[in-house]
Order: structure tokens, then C-alpha cells, then sequence
């Protein structure tokens, strides 16, 4: 027994498989699911003990993992940009961080998050450590390759989404014809596809310098801290970019977790989506 791992736990699958593949490797796993955003099915994993709190609830989290023996824990699942301008009302810690941040962007808050928890014998550890043969490898991923339009989406997208990611907005944006439809924000990357697929409906027929076929490109941060906000697609995404109309999705090699591995390069190649991994030099 490898001894107690805390888990701080957003929405989606990311926590769920950082649970199993924790347990696999002999660690007891403390769970800390934010009420506004895990799964109630995180119940049913095998942890050592769940506690449910709200976003808010910094001191709650710190005095849980204390109490339970944790030293060390992974953030794990997507907590919505928007949740920093909700009605959740913060306790005192965490209100004194916030008003100590120049920016309330997912680097500044999360950020300050792990200097607090750190402060109290905490260490938040690389979110991807225990799922790294899920980040995307590089090269094309699917049967397909890219056609000669997407890959210049691809070139033109990379550099928007690069630049974009520098002020810690959004790490996808979604182009057609060498032009960009939508930029992520605070809705997150499904709304902003979304977004995109809406326009190119709307403009279909009207206007013939835009394809409704639109490239959907995802990247990190030129300095992505991996403990926290790193890109993930899945299974949901493709769905997604069938129904906006999209047909090609490139990716950070290396940086971006394939949630659902070989199932969603599986159902790409059926939607006839191709998938792209590009290394990209960054900073440590």
C-alpha cells in the first residue's frame, strides 16, 4: 500500500479514471467532490472516503485532508470558468486569496489555491501523472489525414489558440476557409464548438466564403502548469463536433488527455473526423 492520496474532484470523467487508476496502484484515495460539479457516481469507486463540499469551502478542504492523513493530492475535472463569477459564496480563506489576485483567471485562482494548500503541507501533484498513457501522442491519430483546407485551419488555428492561451481566455478555437469562428471562454470548449456550428448554419446559402466544415483546435498553455487546466477531450467532444459540423480536431501532443482512448479515435474514424497531435515547444 502505496498510503492516502487526496483528490480534489470536478466534472466529467477525468476524476473518475484518476480514482481507478490511483486505487490500481495500491493508493488509499481521500476524495474532496465539489458539490457544484463531480458526479455523484465518484460514490461508487472504491475511495477511501468521499466528502462532498462546495466550491467555496477552502478551509473545509484543507482541514478534510488533514484530518484524513493526505499530503499529497491531484485536481482532477473541469470546474467551470464561469464558477468564479457564480453565487457561491467563498469562506474566509478563500476570500482572502481572491482579494489578493490581480486577474480571477483559472491560473491566478488555481494557482493561489495550491500556494495555500502547499502553505499547509499539501502538494498538489500533475494532474495527468497517474493517466499519462492517455495524453494524445503525436501524429495523426485516426485513419484519416487531414485534407489540405483543414491542415491550413490546423497552421492558422495552432497560432490563434497559442496566442489566445497566453492570456489564459480559452484553449480552443474553431476555424473554417484559414477563418476563426469562435474563441472559447467562460462557456467551455462544447459551447464554443456549439457556437461555431450555430454561425455556419446561420451563414450557409448566404455566403459563399466560409465551409460549414470547421476545424476544431485545442491546445495548452504556452507555460501549461500541469497540475491543473490542462486540456481534455473525449467522447462527448466528437459528439459534439458532429453536431457543429466539424471534421477536424488537432491537439497538443503531449499535453492533452484522450479521456477516452482508443474509444474516441474509434469513433472518429466512424464519424470520419481526423484527430492531429502536433508537438509544440513550450516552457517549462
Amino acid at each position: 500500500m502505496k498510503g492516502r492520496l487526496g483528490l480534489i474532484a470536478g466534472n466529467g470523467k477525468f476524476p473518475l479514471l484518476v480514482l481507478d487508476a490511483a486505487r490500481s496502484r495500491g493508493y488509499e484515495v481521500v476524495v474532496a467532490a465539489i458539490k457544484e460539479e463531480a458526479f455523484p457516481e465518484i460514490e461508487q469507486r472504491g475511495a477511501s472516503s468521499v466528502h462532498w463540499m462546495s466550491l467555496g469551502e477552502l478551509s473545509k478542504l484543507i482541514d478534510t485532508f488533514q484530518r484524513e492523513g493526505v499530503t499529497e493530492a491531484i485536481m482532477a475535472g473541469q470546474v467551470k470558468h464561469k464558477q468564479i463569477f457564480s453565487s457561491i459564496r467563498p469562506d474566509w480563506k478563500l476570500a482572502k486569496l481572491l482579494l489578493t489576485l490581480p486577474m480571477r483567471n483559472t491560473d491566478s485562482l488555481i494557482g493561489g489555491v495550491a500556494e495555500i494548500l502547499a502553505e499547509e503541507g499539501i502538494t498538489l501533484l500533475n494532474s495527468t501523472s497517474l493517466l499519462e498513457p492517455l495524453l494524445a501522442r503525436a501524429g495523426v491519430l485516426t485513419r484519416r489525414q487531414p485534407t489540405d483546407q483543414e491542415q491550413t485551419n490546423i497552421t492558422y488555428g495552432r497560432a490563434v489558440a497559442h496566442h489566445v492561451a497566453r492570456f489564459d481566455i480559452g484553449q480552443t478555437v474553431v476555424i473554417a476557409e484559414a477563418a476563426c469562428v469562435a474563441i472559447e471562454a467562460m462557456e467551455g470548449t462544447d459551447a464554443a464548438i456549439l457556437r461555431a456550428g450555430a454561425l455556419m448554419k446561420s451563414l450557409h446559402g448566404e455566403s459563399a466564403m466560409l465551409s460549414r466544415a470547421l476545424t476544431v483546435v485545442k491546445v495548452a498553455k504556452p507555460n501549461q502548469d500541469m497540475r491543473f487546466d490542462v486540456p481534455v477531450i473525449g467522447i462527448r467532444t466528437l459528439e459534439t463536433m458532429c453536431t457543429a459540423g466539424a471534421t477536424c480536431l488537432a491537439l497538443d501532443a503531449g499535453r492533452c488527455l484522450v479521456l477516452d482512448g482508443e474509444a474516441v479515435i474509434k469513433a472518429a474514424d466512424e464519424a470520419g473526423i481526423t484527430i492531429v497531435a502536433d508537438e509544440t515547444p513550450h516552457r517549462s
